[in-house]
């Protein structure tokens, strides 16, 4: 049986629950579209910084924020568009404003709510495009799936990148074995490259790395010491995968993105949608413990 109920916490929380699995979801419209919470038996799936949750000055650490229009950073948090200056911060705006919720349903085999986010006038100082974007979260069983619809409502051409940056619960990272499909990863911290062995340097104070030339569209992280497989996976609209933790931090982030840093100025990878165009995506987690 699935269900839907909204609650009026610190912000109003729809969660949508599958009653024989035991798998829930809380998601929250009006900050930033989150998932922001993943249950399976009761057992927390995602992690959360609940004193940053509860500051609207400060980003979310916790969840699955979505990143919109870029991810990353650009230098400075500047691009040139059409020989101006826009100023766009790390991972663009939709994780820091209201989504309207668009649809809910239930059916037989899911529960699933729709968010959308539609361009105004703070996002076209920042970026200078009109725009539709609606993401349908899906919850059945032990997964989650997430359909986005990206639609250029404006009169030109639309550059953009799209991912996310889910954090997952760990008690012990040094336990961590990971399948990602990548030979190799570049570090942000050092501007280097490196070859991926299957396992990181968790005694380093943080990781930043980004994995491309994926040669499979899922990623697979086992957890022995919370018994819990957890598999993430993408179409081919993502390009890359970071990986991001800290020292001491009960968290790690594996993040589907579709274009790297500063593809806003590099146009590399780039996402570019005609007027009147709507590209759809799809990106799934699945867990289950063991």
């Amino acid at each position: 049986m699935f269900e839907i109920v909204s609650q009026q916490k610190q912000y109003l929380t729809y969660s949508l629950t599958d009653t024989v699995a035991q798998s829930e979801i809380d998601v929250v419209p009006e900050r930033g579209g989150i998932i922001l919470g993943w249950r399976i038996g009761g057992k927390d799936i995602f992690y959360l910084d609940t004193e940053r949750f509860a500051n609207p000055e400060l980003s979310i650490r916790g969840g699955n924020p979505i990143l919109f229009p870029i991810c990353g950073n650009l230098p400075d948090n500047v691009y040139r568009h059409n020989n101006k200056e826009y100023a766009l911060k790390q991972h663009g705006f939709a994780r820091n404003l209201p989504w309207e919720v668009a649809e809910e349903e239930t059916n037989s085999d899911r529960a699933a709510i729709t968010l959308a986010l539609h361009s105004n006038d703070e996002t076209l100082a920042a970026f200078p495009f009109q725009f539709q974007v609606s993401f349908t979260y899906q919850l059945a069983g032990n997964s989650i799936e997430i359909i986005q619809r990206y639609t250029n409502t404006g009169s030109e051409p639309m550059p953009f990148s799209t991912g996310f940056h889910p954090y997952f619960l760990v008690t012990d990272k040094a336990q961590l074995q990971f399948q990602i499909p990548s030979s190799e990863y570049w570090d942000q911290k050092n501007h280097t490259t490196h070859s991926f062995t299957g396992s990181f340097d968790f005694e380093l104070d943080e990781i930043d790395v980004a994995f491309g030339d994926l040669t499979a569209q899922s990623a697979r992280v086992i957890d022995p010491s919370r018994q819990l497989e957890l598999i993430l996976e993408y179409d081919d609209a993502y390009s890359y995968l970071v990986f991001w933790t800290l020292k001491g931090k009960d968290y790690y982030c594996l993040e589907p993105w579709s274009a790297p840093r500063n593809a806003l100025n590099s146009g590399k990878n780039l996402m570019v949608l005609a007027p009147g165009e709507t590209r759809e995506s799809t990106v799934r987690y699945a867990a289950k413990f063991f």
